[in-house]
């Protein structure tokens, strides 16, 4: 846990705060009768707002499409396609399975470089350092969700020790390879070069 404390906090902004990056990588949070989880829909928002403020050009939606009937990375779309966003400027990653996946891909699969991560406070540290030791110049922006979902945000953060261990050997110790590494993709490179 001091590892991503130390490696990913100094990187953590306010969204006024944060310098402009072309992509903001969004992590999934689970899709509870296929509608994002008040979690991820507090990140997509933010993600909405950092895209309408000038912030980033294409927002990157990773999450989990292990099953047929799971499908994370298209819910989130649908659910920003609805508050106005364009399609043309949202990026589906199906195989961001773990925060560590999720962050590999977004460098090795889609070629992104500098990004902005957005996730719940409790996370941020442990995703942007997880993100930075894959190789990104990474910033974090993340919600408050204690304020809203205490008890629920409190589970989730006692979680982070367990996951800033397994975190901290697959980026520094044995620098694992995603689940499906995957050949690359232009899709990224396609939506950052669109007109917005």
């Amino acid at each position: 846990m001091t590892w991503a404390w130390l490696t990913g906090a100094a990187h953590t902004r306010p969204a006024a705060a944060v310098p402009a990056t072309p992509v903001a990588l969004v992590l999934g949070a689970g899709i509870p009768y296929g509608t994002p989880s008040p979690m991820l829909a507090r990140r997509l928002d933010l993600a909405a707002d950092l895209y309408r403020t000038g912030k980033v050009r294409a927002i990157l939606l990773s999450g989990d499409n292990g099953r047929k009937d799971y499908d994370e990375p298209t819910v989130m779309r649908d659910y920003l396609t609805a508050r106005g966003l364009p399609a043309h400027k949202l990026v589906l990653d199906y195989a961001g399975f773990d925060t560590w996946d999720s962050c590999v891909r977004a460098r090795e699969v889609f070629g992104a470089h500098r990004l902005t991560v957005v996730s719940q406070n409790f996370h941020l540290p442990r995703a942007v350092a997880l993100c930075r030791a894959a190789g990104l110049e990474a910033y974090g922006v993340g919600d408050d969700s204690a304020r809203v979902w205490p008890e629920l945000t409190y589970g989730y953060a006692a979680r982070e020790f367990l996951a800033a261990g397994k975190g901290f050997l697959d980026a520094v110790v044995l620098r694992s390879e995603p689940r499906f590494p995957g050949p690359p993709e232009t899709t990224l490179t396609t939506a950052l070069a669109s007109a917005p």
